[in-house]
């Protein structure tokens, strides 16, 4: 029998007005069947009992290091990328936190065992059971099947960070290419930066996070036809033209942290998103950028030719 993945997990959480929701998922943390952690929170300047559940949290389980620090209070992506880059954080392995998720036993052990079996550099994301307030089952998020990597990760985000698990090596590239805030989200950023940075990812069909939904979540899930018809609206509006621009951005002024081959696909998709009709789908053919499901492989293709990726 293999024995259980070992290392030291920070698990680093992003806080603002979480009261309502945040003992479920401290409860979980300390019901992990890897008892190996400690827990970084940043929070952005909370009114509510956050902090005092915090701190109570900490009493309870003095086996644990607890660690409540205040955020830069510019939304969760800051918050979370100055968790990842705070040098006095140190560990193995580095899991991503939602305040209002509730995780099974096995988040930290599935990550530790993915991450452990794929080497070093490794970014592990999984699905999410889709839960309402009350945690009843909704659904599952999608179950993405093409092999993740940077012509993926340029055109659509995988994994949501409240799934993510980074080895100390990926750790230590998030950290040299800083606190990059302009990028739409740190989920997607991670995905690009890594997967460009020649990182191996690892994408879990199993998932271990209730992933719970609620009036107050900042994204939310897409499972809805509401939704899904919201994103193809947001494409005619140019809003997925604006989120490449901000995320290209931000790559442009880390490109010496991709490897060589990346640093051509990120130019080579630059100069795509001058084009437009038949040029553009050409150029897309040539790059062989890709997106998880055919809807999102023909939503891709249309935007190429309407000059809107």
């Amino acid at each position: 029998m293999t024995a259980p993945a070992a290392g030291h997990v920070a698990i680093l959480m992003a806080t603002r007005n979480g009261a309502e929701f945040l003992r479920a998922q401290l409860d979980s943390f300390a019901d992990q069947d890897h008892g190996d952690w400690s827990l970084w929170i940043g929070d952005d300047g909370s009114t509510d009992a956050t902090r005092a559940i915090v701190e109570a949290f900490a009493k309870a389980h003095p086996q644990h290091s607890v660690t409540l620090r205040d955020g830069p209070r510019r939304g969760s992506m800051a918050n979370f990328l100055s968790l990842l880059c705070a040098p006095e954080i140190r560990a193995d392995f580095f899991a991503l936190a939602d305040q209002d998720d509730v995780w099974l036993p096995g988040r930290l052990s599935r990550g530790l065992a993915a991450c452990t079996a794929a080497g070093s550099a490794v970014l592990y994301g999984a699905r999410t059971v889709i839960t309402d307030r009350d945690l009843s089952q909704r659904g599952m998020s999608p179950h993405f099947r093409r092999p993740p990597g940077f012509r993926n990760a340029l055109v659509q985000s995988l994994a949501g960070g409240n799934t993510m698990m980074l080895d100390a090596a990926a750790r230590e590239t998030v950290r040299r290419a800083g606190r990059r805030e302009g990028a739409v989200c740190h989920d997607w950023w991670l995905y690009q930066l890594l997967s460009g940075a020649g990182a191996r990812v690892v994408y879990d069909a199993q998932p271990s996070v209730l992933y719970r939904q609620h009036g107050a979540n900042q994204i939310g899930s897409n499972l809805s036809a509401a939704a899904r018809m919201e994103r193809v609206a947001g494409l005619f509006r140019g809003r997925y033209r604006d989120w490449n621009e901000r995320n290209l951005e931000e790559l442009l002024a880390v490109r010496a942290l991709l490897t060589p081959e990346n640093r051509d696909n990120l130019d080579r998709f630059r100069n795509l998103r001058r084009l437009r009709g038949p040029a553009a789908v050409a150029a897309l053919r040539d790059l062989a950028l890709y997106r998880q499901t055919r809807a999102g492989n023909l939503s891709l293709w249309a935007a190429a030719f309407l000059g809107l990726l």
